[in-house]
């Protein structure tokens, strides 16, 4: 069963643009990138769009429905009435390239300042993990990097000043990833709050909100690393023992 309906694209590019207007043919289990695709098709064949996978696993057609960040692949028309008008956007934190595309080279640029995983000196075969470790580790690894969380966070967003020394939840996860990871010997805490800008976030979880996979990246994430941030900065007697080299990474009280 296919019915009509009444669609808001937004078009234009980094100098100027505005919402246009579509009429388009909708068919029974279609989501919104299908819907887009046939208005390339049908009506604006030169309506820029980033897409890949088609399958929620790739993270490129992040944009905003009805002001909503969502990936277009795993929208539904289902979820919207017959009669209501969808309008999609570009993801509105990042500088728009051309109509639903926009420019994340920050995001890059932030994941390559994140120092790498650091084993020491463990030989093949030498390390276990314990399951929990795995399990802990592994929920941050599901991340697709459509960036909707760094879109999202109002320190990026609403202030353009803090972009330089806030890497956003999506790295903010990846250096506590690390962090967690038994057989990661650096100590990336210091790097955390003086460099990537942990001491902005006010967990407000509008990050986890909008994550495709559920990831709880304010709860199991950004939460843990700031309690092991401020247990080095302000308990008196990890303090002491991180001064005396006594205290090894991830541990809260000297090592007896």
């Amino acid at each position: 069963m296919s019915y009509e309906a009444k669609f808001r694209i937004w078009r234009g590019d980094a100098g100027e643009g505005s919402l246009e207007d579509f009429s388009v043919e909708v068919n029974e289990g279609e989501v919104v990138l299908d819907i887009i695709h046939r208005v390339q098709a049908t009506q604006a064949p030169d309506l820029a769009v980033r897409w890949n996978c088609k399958a929620g696993k790739c993270g490129s057609c992040s944009a905003e429905i009805n002001g909503m960040p969502r990936l277009l692949c795993m929208t539904r028309m289902s979820t919207f009435a017959q009669d209501e008008v969808v309008t999609v956007t570009p993801i509105r934190t990042f500088p728009v390239i051309r109509d639903l595309v926009t420019d994340v080279s920050f995001n890059y640029e932030k994941a390559r300042q994140v120092p790498s995983f650091d084993p020491g000196d463990v030989k093949p075969g030498e390390f276990r993990m314990q399951q929990q470790d795995v399990e802990r580790s592994q929920e941050f690894r599901k991340c697709i990097e459509c960036f909707l969380c760094n879109n999202v966070c109002h320190v990026i967003r609403d202030h353009e000043e803090n972009k330089e020394s806030f890497a956003g939840p999506r790295f903010l996860m990846r250096v506590a990833e690390l962090e967690m990871h038994p057989a990661d010997v650096a100590d990336r805490r210091e790097i955390a709050q003086e460099d990537f800008g942990l001491g902005f976030c006010n967990i407000t979880k509008c990050c986890t909100e909008v994550c495709p996979e559920h990831i709880k990246i304010t709860d199991n994430a950004l939460i843990p690393l700031k309690e092991r941030v401020v247990g080095r900065r302000y308990d008196p007697v990890v303090w002491l023992g991180s001064k005396l080299g006594i205290v090894r990474k991830g541990q809260d009280t000297p090592k007896a």
